[in-house]
């Protein structure tokens, strides 16, 4: 027969589950919120012309693909670099809700954008796409992978 005590410890057990899952909900949202900081932060820098903050951002072995191409850290650093942040001071982007997903200790964080402005004589017009891929090292969210493609609005 099921006593009144036998009620008690169900009680206590279902208010602490559902404690428990509220609790991770509230740290899957922090964490969430933290990846989405670092990608605001690393365009921030980048509009901002601030390549120091830009580049602390990414990982060492970060891997940053656009129109085809591959770059690391060095080559981002001693090519592109410049020019992202030129075309993000000089045409304005707004950027559609981001959304993340994280898996331990490794996030992605996708968004759309619009882009429209001009950039010296050329006219902008573009829909972009971004995926990054950070991951947790030592306490911090770091960009490991960055994948822009972006095409004419229509």
């Amino acid at each position: 027969m099921i006593t009144l005590r036998c009620y008690r410890l169900l009680g206590i057990g279902v208010a602490l589950a559902v404690g428990i899952q509220v609790g991770a909900a509230d740290v899957q949202a922090q964490t969430e919120a933290e990846v989405a900081a670092v990608v605001d932060a690393y365009h921030s820098a980048l509009a901002a012309g601030d390549s120091t903050t830009a580049l602390s951002l990414l990982a060492d072995d970060v891997v940053i693909l656009e129109s085809g191409g591959l770059e690391t850290k060095a080559q981002y650093r001693s090519g592109h670099l410049a020019g992202d942040m030129r075309f993000a001071q000089a045409v304005p982007r707004e950027r559609g809700e981001i959304a993340v997903a994280v898996m331990d200790d490794v996030a992605w964080a996708w968004s759309t954008s619009v882009t429209e402005g001009r950039m010296g004589e050329r006219e902008i017009n573009s829909q972009g796409a971004e995926l990054m891929v950070l991951a947790h090292v030592g306490g911090d969210w770091r960009i490991k992978a960055i994948h822009w493609s972006s095409r004419q609005r229509r």
